[in-house]
């Protein structure tokens, strides 16, 4: 792809071309952001820079593959995956994998997710006979996740007297003791949570300089996406790593920075050009998404922003239909409203479910449109419910699996010493972790001594214990020659997991049998396309690659189009050719618990504008004049954003229920006519359209050959009939086009150009490859 330079426009070139020296991209939405910085990483490579000198943070696993593939589409497959290139949290956890011993940490350290932090936190207020109620588990994670953040560790909190008197003041005085055992017992068991991940990587960056001028001169260009949702901890990083060289290219939008309320702040990219006085400036002002309906009608509310940079989004695409205002009478009719709206134009536009997002400031609003989309038969997904790793029966599978790795992970070894029920109860847990905690030793140390310690145990216990330790310490040996797939599978049937499920004759039990069943057909797809590409397919690298998912990351697998439901955070980065945006009332968006302070306010504005620019064809905006909260049932005013939107782009429709539009009581002649300032009684004018959906047969080809090896010839066992160009199928990319070959017998390789997921080098002796052409 040499000619990539020819595909930009010249805003996005002139970014492309600047190779030296700090820079900020404001990329408004839609505006192409991500070919800006993938062809700005692959022209440095072209004018040769080493890849290995290329540092690229992105926010979610999913934009670094998809920018990753687009690479190495241009400077090729090989040279890509040399590049340091992945979320913030990934990069930071492999550099503290090579210098975590610096910390006193493993190298094979555990990092923990939300629910074994709360877990832990758990057991720590139950220990100090805390009341639960006062401490609550998952406030206090928030609040000890914020002070991390803001690089506040145990010694900084006690050194400041206003932290310690806030916490008085909230009426957990006992905060910074739980800080700190919490801290303490992460160490203990060679484990660490995602802001560690942050937190850690600043420490060592700070105590060790000559860390610092490692990375300072690998990393000779940093570029950093999304720069506007970066916290203070990712923003020091950032600083320090690029000092040297200060070849830095930030991309970001200050207008979707929505992310507060995790710690991101909007002075990053708002102040880039005081940090960098000599920093160059791009903007990205062609919007290639939406309709100039769309484009303009958002500019005109977020402009209302005093605090934000200077940028006028526009677009060439047509006018487009005007955006849909619908008022409804309660949130049931307004669920029902979107259910018809998206079965019409299902209908009379000839879409698939997929093309349609609903999105709402809560996620409690869902349950009125799930209801709806039901009853019309219109299926859909909810993003930001429980996602699949989070299920109990997978982290209990998972627990087993991390222990193998890493036996001091304390976490995973209480959730499954008495899983599936072997005898063990809560008692002897509690005398475990006193004792291990006495003892300043792992509970899986005490457990392999168990003849040394006095736990005042029956025999009978005493055994259990052993019984589990000893077949923990055989899956131990066995992994070191088993993959991750063929380990999982063992422990699966040797501890009896689906069997324990199976138990349970209820769906719900049915559904948690199919969860630990996927489960290994996860690990089993995830270790197939390692070994293929020759990378690293081993257990750690699957946990690894599990702790640091996110739902986004994790591909839905049923492959009927449906709806996509799901909160306005959610939606970032994603876009829609239809888009529902619901619940538009005033103590809701903008919500009740964000309108104290401008700032909080203009965050909300700035939601309502991601939202909106996820539209390409056409937006609908829908409130209601009553809805239920807290149990009961209160009357809602409009949203103040739909009075900041421009009228001239809006289309207000009129409710179909006459009870919306007739006052039974009183008689409308009486009064003259409703003064103009009244809206909403335009009505819509549908015109339905017949089509015939025509259904398409696909012959598989005829001419399908098995590459097979021949038989009992070793030497030809991996020269098969494949050569350049030749035209092969693979079992889960489709079909591709051979473009080269490299290396010999089992280390042949071949790069195949495939039409859904571009180029892959594959390893042949495990590729299972057919040749069609």
């Amino acid at each position: 792809m040499s000619d990539y330079l020819s595909t930009l426009n010249p805003a996005q070139k002139d970014a492309v071309l600047q190779n030296e020296g700090p820079m900020i991209i404001i990329a408004g939405a839609g505006s192409g952001k991500t070919r800006v910085l993938t062809y700005r990483i692959a022209h440095l490579m072209k004018q040769g820079v080493d890849s290995f000198n290329i540092l690229s943070l992105t926010f979610t696993n999913k934009a670094a593959r998809e920018m990753k593939e687009r690479i190495a589409s241009v400077v090729g497959q090989s040279e890509a995956k040399n590049l340091w290139m992945g979320t913030f949290h990934s990069v930071f956890a492999r550099i503290l994998r090579s210098e975590a011993d610096r910390l006193g940490f493993p190298s094979n350290f555990t990092i923990y997710d939300t629910q074994d932090s709360v877990r832990l936190i758990t057991a720590i207020i139950k220990e100090m006979n805390l009341d639960k109620d006062r401490y609550k588990p998952k406030q206090v994670l928030s609040r000890i996740s914020s002070l991390k953040n803001s690089l506040i560790t145990v010694r900084a909190y006690v050194n400041n007297p206003e932290l310690v008197e806030a916490d008085l003041h909230a009426n957990r005085p006992r905060l910074g003791d739980i800080y700190k055992e919490y801290v303490a017992r992460c160490f203990k068991s060679g484990a660490m949570d995602f802001d560690d991940l942050l937190l850690r990587t600043n420490e060592i960056l700070s105590r060790f300089p000559e860390v610092l001028a490692k990375y300072q001169d690998r990393f000779k260009y940093i570029m950093v996406d999304e720069y506007q949702d970066t916290n203070h901890s990712q923003y020091l990083i950032v600083r320090a790593l690029a000092d040297r060289f200060q070849n830095i290219c930030v991309v970001g939008d200050d207008s979707q920075s929505i992310y507060s309320f995790r710690g991101a702040n909007i002075n990053n990219i708002l102040n880039f050009q005081k940090d960098y006085p000599e920093v160059k400036t791009f903007k990205l002002e062609q919007n290639y998404r939406s309709t100039s309906t769309i484009v303009e009608a958002a500019n005109s509310v977020i402009e209302k922003n005093k605090t934000r940079l200077d940028k006028e989004i526009w677009t060439s695409n047509g006018q487009g239909d005007l955006i849909k205002v619908m008022r409804t009478i309660s949130d049931g009719e307004e669920g029902r409203f979107v259910a018809k709206s998206i079965w019409e134009n299902m209908m009379n536009k000839q879409l698939t479910a997929d093309a349609f997002a609903v999105l709402y400031r809560t996620n409690s609003q869902s349950r009125a449109l799930e209801d709806a989309l039901r009853k019309k038969n219109i299926l859909y997904k909810i993003y930001g419910g429980i996602s699949f790793y989070q299920r109990q029966e997978i982290k209990n599978t998972l627990s087993y699996l991390r222990l193998l790795i890493n036996p001091k992970d304390e976490e995973a070894l209480i959730r499954v010493i008495n899983y599936p029920t072997r005898g063990i109860g809560a008692t002897t847990i509690d005398r475990l972790t006193i004792a291990a905690n006495h003892y300043k030793k792992s509970i899986f140390e005490l457990l392999t001594h168990l003849d040394q310690v006095d736990l005042k145990i029956n025999a009978g216990t005493k055994t259990k214990l052993q019984n589990f330790v000893n077949m923990i310490l055989r899956f131990q040996i066995d992994a070191k020659t088993k993959n991750a797939y063929e380990i999982a599978d063992l422990v699966v049937k040797q501890v009896q997991l689906i069997k324990d499920l199976q138990k349970d004759g209820t769906p719900e039990g049915v559904s948690k049998v199919e969860n630990v069943q996927e489960l290994l057909n996860g690990i089993k797809d995830f270790i197939t396309d390692r070994i293929e590409t020759g990378e690293d397919a081993s257990l750690t690298a699957f946990l690894e690659d599990v702790a640091l998912a996110t739902d986004f990351d994790s591909e839905n697998k049923d492959d009927s189009p449906r709806v996509s439901l799901m909160s306005i955070h959610q939606s970032k980065g994603l876009e829609y050719p239809y888009v529902y945006i619901v619940g538009l009332e005033e103590n809701l968006f903008p919500s009740g618990m964000s309108m104290n302070t401008r700032s909080e306010l203009e965050e909300e504005r700035r939601l309502f504008y991601v939202a909106l620019t996820r539209a390409e064809k056409g937006a609908y905006l829908t409130y209601a004049q009553t809805r239920y909260r807290w149990g009961k049932l209160t009357d809602a005013e409009p949203s103040r954003f739909l009075e900041e939107i421009d009228e001239r782009f809006l289309e207000y429709l009129t409710p179909s229920s006459p009870q919306a539009s007739t006052n039974r009581f009183v008689d409308s002649s009486l009064f003259d006519t409703e003064p103009k300032t009244i809206r909403f009684q335009k009505p819509i004018k549908r015109q339905r359209q017949e089509f015939t959906a025509k259904k398409e047969s696909i012959k598989p080809p005829s001419n399908l050959k098995k590459v097979r090896p021949s038989s009992g010839d070793t030497t030809n066992l991996f020269d098969t009939n494949i050569v350049v160009g030749s035209l092969v199928e693979h079992n889960r990319f489709g079909a591709g086009e051979v473009i080269s070959l490299e290396g010999s017998g089992p280390n042949k390789k071949a790069e195949i150009k495939f039409g859904t997921v571009g180029l892959k080098k594959l390893l042949l002796q495990f590729a299972k490859l057919k040749v069609i052409g």
